[in-house]
């Protein structure tokens, strides 16, 4: 099957480079898978996972926190504030995030900041997706 190189980068690190088969990620406009030979794109991705297809079949999800997306003919490039591979995320430090979120939002509710504070709460349910994700696919694996 074909492959493209693929590039994660966070404002901090590189964090994936190789070849893949494919990847999915949320874009503004909706969900976007993109295969070998996609046309040229450039686009906004929203907090989310992006889920990768290695060259040998295994799949590897990393969490983003946004940023940006860009297809060429044999390279696909992220952009991201923020990217974590699903294997360093800390489930117990996520559901506390969350559960703060959640406390932050109905004790605010009538708050100016009402959006950010759901945001946040998104943020931390896309964390949370990713982690069980990526430890259903460790769980497949064995």
């Amino acid at each position: 099957m074909a492959t493209f190189n693929l590039t994660i980068v966070s404002a901090e690190k590189k964090i994936f480079e190789g070849v893949v088969k494919s990847i999915q990620a949320t874009g503004t406009e909706g969900e976007l898978g993109v295969l070998p030979g996609h046309m040229p794109l450039l686009t906004a991705i929203k907090p989310g996972i992006v889920k990768l297809t290695l060259e040998n079949g295994n799949e590897e999800v990393i969490y983003v926190s946004g940023g940006f997306l860009e297809v060429q003919p044999t390279t696909v490039t992220v952009l991201a504030d923020i990217a974590i591979r699903g294997t360093d995320l800390d489930q117990e430090r996520i559901l506390n995030a969350k559960r703060k979120a959640e406390e932050n939002i109905v004790a605010r509710h009538t708050d100016a900041d009402h959006d950010l504070l759901v945001a946040k709460l998104s943020k931390e349910l896309a964390k949370l997706r990713a982690y069980e994700l990526t430890e259903k696919l460790v769980k497949s694996k064995r």
